[in-house]
């Protein structure tokens, strides 16, 4: 099974580029390498991540922490997800 981690965080104005650099720099910092991660940065200076595991969706995974406080506007959003792939076709498998 494929489990996605989602973690999202809003920056404090004008520090978005600040917060995805953080993220970058704490994605490669994880326990584990994940099968792929995606950073994305939307308005609001929020920055989004994703991790994919090859896992349970009930297994402990290792998570981005809490950037400073100074850093942020508000508390980290966090998600799991199991990922639904096709059972076939051509996007069989695919993630």
């Amino acid at each position: 099974m494929t489990v996605a981690l989602m973690w999202e965080a809003r920056a404090v104005a004008g520090r978005g580029a600040e917060l995805l650099e953080w993220a970058r720099a704490r994605t490669g910092e994880l326990a584990h390498e994940p099968l792929r991660y995606e950073l994305l940065r939307a308005p609001q200076d929020r920055v989004l991540v994703i991790t994919w595991w090859e896992a349970a969706y009930g297994d402990a995974l290792p998570e981005l922490p809490e950037p400073e406080p100074e850093l942020i506007t508000r508390a980290v959003h966090r998600w799991r997800f199991e990922v639904a792939v096709p059972d076939s076709g051509p996007d069989a498998g695919r993630i």
